[in-house]
């Protein structure tokens, strides 16, 4: 299948006084049209510098695209002028941010929020963005009667739904979001969870869910790349990554998730903390915290490993690795 959206070797810094971040590093994957990708780490992985990059809103200064290639529906984003990329942004690419409360504008009503995207990408009179503003309302179970109320109005739920209206309301062909569930209760994220593949199948989008949550990945993703210190450590299809979990870090991340089916299950985390990007290790960034770090480890970058398309970075799978 084809891919709609193809990152290759995208590396972004941040140029601070304190000295330069090291946010994102060589990392490269695809998203197939309809396809879903759950990009997984701990905070601080790069996740979410990697999600502006699709959307070319890194703030310059002080983030730079260092290198690389992003391309959406065979078109270098990097390569089109600010008026075509605004073409792009919010109609065919949109995003869902992690705090509602803050990405909505807490002195316009939901609706014209909602609408004034419609009009802005698709051509319509303002009549015609209501009654498809109302509709969008309905299908994430919001009374189309609430248009007219403003974010305060809602509870944190439903302002999540009001941000997952104004995503589709263009109908794009790739969602981004980012953390969608992350400031909601347990319940709640159950909710929105259920609504975000739901229509995500009706409308036959692509989607990049980002997230620190692999049970919110298994609910929703065909595939998981796994982001440790600005690089992508392993990558597969959600059945790999699940049932045999190769890099360390990987492995770690699913001793961190209790087994409710299991009495004496114990949560085994992962030992020391997320490097210092303004300082990253050297060799492999993950061997500092590593359980099977040897001494190749400290000194050598490990080389990509691919196999039945399946990706893993690590020396533990050195043998017939290719750099990337």
């Amino acid at each position: 299948m084809a891919a709609l959206l193809s990152v290759n070797d995208l590396c972004v810094k941040y140029k601070t006084f304190e000295g330069i971040v090291h946010a994102v590093n060589g990392i490269s994957f695809d998203i197939p049209e309809r396809g879903t990708l759950g990009l997984v780490g701990e905070s601080g992985a790069g996740k979410t510098t990697t999600a502006l990059s699709l959307m070319r809103l890194i703030p310059a200064p002080p983030g730079i695209v260092e290198r690389g290639k992003i391309s959406f529906g065979g078109r270098d984003i990097h390569a089109l002028s600010e008026a075509e990329m605004k073409k792009i942004r919010g109609n065919q690419i949109s995003m869902i941010f992690q705090d509602p409360m803050t990405s909505l504008n807490p002195v316009l009503t939901v609706g014209l929020q909602i609408s004034e995207a419609i009009v802005a990408h698709q051509n319509t009179s303002e009549r015609e963005a209501l009654k498809r503003t109302q509709e969008m309302l309905e299908k994430v179970q919001i009374p189309s009667a609430r248009h007219k109320e403003y974010p305060h109005e809602f509870s944190g739920g439903m302002r999540q739904r009001v941000g997952i209206a104004m995503a589709l309301a263009c109908n794009p062909r790739l969602i981004i979001a980012d953390e969608p569930t992350t400031a909601l209760d347990v319940t709640i994220q159950a909710q929105v969870i259920e609504l975000m593949r739901n229509l995500r199948q009706e409308f036959s989008t692509a989607m990049m869910l980002i997230t620190h949550d692999l049970g919110v990945v298994g609910e929703v993703c065909d595939r998981v790349a796994v982001m440790y210190a600005g690089e992508i450590v392993e990558e597969g299809s959600l059945e790999q990554i699940f049932e045999d979990a190769r890099h360390p870090y990987t492995t770690g991340l699913f001793k961190c998730i209790p087994d409710i089916e299991e009495d004496s299950s114990q949560i085994q985390p992962i030992m020391g903390l997320m490097p210092d990007p303004f300082d990253l290790p050297s060799g492999c960034c993950f061997h500092p915290r590593c359980p099977s770090c040897m001494e190749v480890c400290r000194v050598e970058r490990p080389a990509f490993l691919r196999e039945n398309g399946r990706t893993v970075q690590c020396h533990l799978y050195a043998k017939g690795g290719v750099t990337q």
